[in-house]
């Protein structure tokens, strides 16, 4: 690599050592096919053990398909899934949601903040109960939010006491589950089904795998045949292993919590940094591993002449995303031309004042 780092995604990153020694050892020597192997019961086992309850876990090959399959097997085509307007089900899955569940429907609450709350389930749920309009059936949330906060305990739990008083299920889109624990400093288990959340997806590639997220299911009924949908969906992998030792390594070693913990304290580094430069101020409350900034076209301008990467996607603003590997000199790299740059933008913009 000869590239410097940059902080555009986190899918930038590289695979982390824990996952890719857990790889290596899966690749001496040969074991059955489709997940009929040591690696992939190992793994299974270790998130139950780490969720403390006896979950039915999958395997998948990216969020998408992860997202898309597991609220399909909650739905029949005329139901619909409450989701926030930011939802990545809804903005950057191109449909998938809807065509694997053949044709469910998504229906959108606006929010700031990317984050649902009650009352905007319960309104778009009882909205119409006639049988023209596709019955709600299932919330999905995002966790942390595609804004980069984070859903508490007690947010997570209101949620869920909705959904059980409408009949919903919920499910949680957990690209970056991991930064979520990280922040709350709780157990996984007390964010999802103690919490009532009946299926996650708990994203393994932002927390340093290659590919690969886990469907978890809270309650084993809900899976069922889900096998048989991951087959049908090009999901089942043939050599299964190399898509659950990589958990392995993550998950018996503790990495999936330190990496996630090292991603946060970059976005903090880079939050508190910039805190007191005029005309740069951050979009959102920096709870993960993301950073959102507002600034003036000239120094999101001088950002890139030198050499920044970065997407404007949400509102507007700069995100920076941390991973695993974030280098803490590249992130004051960063800090540094930023300061500069606004520095220069406000230099200009007093020179014309004055003139």
């Amino acid at each position: 690599m000869t590239d410097a780092q940059q902080f555009a995604s986190d899918n930038y990153a590289g695979i982390c050592p824990e996952a890719w020694q857990a790889m290596d050892r899966a690749n001496r020597g040969s074991a059955s096919a489709y997940g009929d192997d040591d690696w992939t019961q190992r793994a299974s086992d270790a998130f139950r053990d780490l969720f403390e309850t006896e979950c039915e876990v999958f395997f998948a090959f990216n969020g998408t398909a992860a997202n898309s399959l597991a609220l399909a097997s909650l739905c029949q085509s005329y139901h619909s899934v409450i989701c926030s307007a930011q939802a990545h089900v809804e903005t950057d899955e191109c449909g998938a949601p809807e065509f694997f569940s053949n044709g469910s429907k998504l229906l959108v609450a606006p929010t700031e903040s990317g984050k649902l709350d009650p009352q905007a389930i319960r309104k778009l749920a009882t909205g119409r109960a006639d049988i023209h309009f596709p019955k709600p059936r299932v919330v999905t949330i995002t966790q942390p939010t595609e804004t980069g906060q984070v859903y508490t305990v007690a947010e997570v739990q209101a949620l869920s006491a909705v959904c059980r008083e409408l009949g919903l299920r919920l499910h949680m889109d957990g690209a970056r589950f991991a930064h979520a624990c990280a922040t709350l400093g709780c157990s996984p288990a007390d964010i999802t089904w103690r919490a009532g959340v009946d299926v996650l997806c708990f994203g393994g590639t932002k927390n340093g795998m290659a590919v690969g997220e886990a469907v978890l299911f809270f309650d084993p009924a809900l899976a069922q045949d889900f096998d048989y949908r991951c087959k049908q969906a090009g999901q089942l992998a043939s050599k299964m292993r190399f898509l659950s030792a990589p958990w392995v390594g993550l998950l018996e070693s503790g990495a999936w919590l330190s990496n996630a913990e090292h991603g946060n304290a970059c976005a903090d580094r880079l939050a508190a940094a910039v805190a007191d430069l005029p005309g740069v101020d951050l979009m959102f409350p920096v709870e993960a591993n993301a950073v959102f900034l507002t600034a003036p076209d000239t120094v999101l301008d001088g950002l890139r002449e030198r050499g920044w990467r970065f997407y404007t996607f949400i509102g507007g603003g700069a995100r920076f995303m941390f991973a695993w590997d974030a280098d803490p000199a590249r992130v004051d790299a960063l800090i540094a031309d930023l300061r500069a740059v606004a520095g220069d933008a406000g230099a200009d913009a007093f020179a014309c004042a004055a003139a």
